[in-house]
């Protein structure tokens, strides 16, 4: 088998250099080292589950550090604690379970003895009275026979034993599932096309997003006649891309600027967006461009649509100081340094250039922008990711500032 440290050093590394970008294959790559961090993982004699949240928290924090605008990331790595703490947590709810059967047994063994005294009594003529305190105690066993009973040694033993035999296992198989999930986000987001988009709708978007193109796509392939404006993107005109990409599809695609947004949404019927992440409080972390859109779209009343998986459902806030919002691009797909090099110029009193380029990745569009979340699971409304998120969540993994008051 290949050591883990090098796989994650090589996944981190990618991370670093930016070799491996975007939400879906990030969070997909996590996933498969998660699992095989799993695999491998020795698991100590007792409290294995602990030991092996510990192992995935220092590859998560490692591969965060690597690069930390990639949400995806830490959402994947605290979905795989939350596994691990909801399979630990399954054998303690049967144990539970069964000690509560069994003594409902013993309620329904001594109701039945009284029930059968007092039918006995009734019919020898005797006048019917409460059990006495006695004869309660005959049915319970004595103080010895009690300790050794309902020790928790003898109780937890045999299911701690099989369950750390299991845990493994039954982990194995949970992180499998969602790496499937993942694989399969698309076409679940994709089925709920027919019923959003309507025959000969407008459909505005903004750059590329393979989700968006998938779920443009399966509305066509249902004979739904619509066209799309897409603004291209700049300063990458990913928009471009997608454009020709719904041409091969046969569907009527328009560019537009960025710039013309405004120009254009009184045409349009919906706005169909792709976003970096999708943070707790239902703000979305989007491409740069995005938040002068949803403004568009809020002014002019038209339905703000985010496709999303649920692994970019972050359990961050915006303020969250893990939370990187922006990283700055090159400023080269901006400026050809060779037609501006004259405007390069010093200071006579500072070293530093007159001329500065900022090019940021991402917008941030708040929850009150935003009409309805489009996810592999179904749609909702921004102010029911919270609900979500506590779902694939577990508290103790949230940052100390977030954690709900004891």
């Amino acid at each position: 088998m290949p050591d883990i440290q090098a796989l994650v050093s090589d996944l981190a590394s990618k991370l670093r250099k930016r070799r491996v970008q975007g939400s879906y294959e990030t969070a997909r790559l996590t996933a498969e080292l998660l699992c095989a961090v799993i695999l491998q993982h020795k698991e100590p004699t007792t409290n294995g589950a602990a030991s092996l949240i510990e192992a995935v928290r220092r590859v998560g924090e490692q591969l965060i550090a690597a690069n930390p605008v990639e949400l995806a990331v830490g959402n994947i790595v605290r979905h795989v604690l939350h596994i691990i703490r909801e399979e630990d947590l399954s054998p303690l709810t049967d144990i539970v379970g069964e000690l509560k059967l069994s003594a409902e047994d013993d309620v329904e063994d001594i109701a039945e003895d009284e029930n059968s005294q007092k039918s006995s009594a009734t019919t020898d003529g005797c006048l019917l009275k409460p059990p006495l305190l006695l004869a309660v105690f005959e049915h319970l066993p004595d103080s010895a026979t009690a300790c050794q009973t309902f020790s928790s040694e003898n109780i937890f033993a045999g299911k701690a034993d099989k369950s750390a035999k299991k845990l493994k296992s039954e982990l194995i198989k949970a992180v499998n599932e969602l790496i499937e999930d993942i694989n399969t986000c698309r076409e679940g987001i994709a089925e709920q096309a027919m019923e959003l988009i309507h025959q000969n709708e407008v459909i505005l978007t903004l750059g590329h997003s393979k989700f968006v193109k998938e779920f443009l796509c399966a509305a066509k392939e249902k004979k739904r006649s619509f066209e799309v404006f897409i603004a291209d993107g700049a300063p990458k005109f990913e928009g471009h891309i997608l454009a020709k990409e719904l041409d091969k599809k046969g569907l009527k695609a328009i560019v537009i600027t960025d710039s013309a947004v405004f120009a254009m949404i009184s045409r349009v019927n919906m706005v169909i967006v792709g976003v970096h992440a999708v943070m707790a409080n239902g703000g979305v972390i989007a491409p740069a461009g995005l938040h002068v859109l949803a403004l568009a779209a809020k002014k002019h009343d038209v339905p703000f649509v985010v496709v999303a998986s649920t692994h970019e459902l972050c359990s961050l806030y915006p303020h969250n100081l893990e939370v990187l919002l922006n990283e700055m691009r090159c400023p080269s797909e901006l400026l050809n340094f060779e037609e501006f090099s004259d405007c390069i110029d010093y200071g006579i009193a500072s070293s530093s250039s007159l001329l500065h380029v900022v090019n940021p990745a991402f917008d941030y569009v708040p929850p009150e922008l935003i009409s309805l979340f489009v996810t592999d699971i179904g749609g909702y409304s921004p102010s029911y990711i919270y609900r979500l998120i506590a779902d694939y969540y577990s508290s103790e993994d949230l940052p100390p500032q977030q954690k709900p008051a004891s």
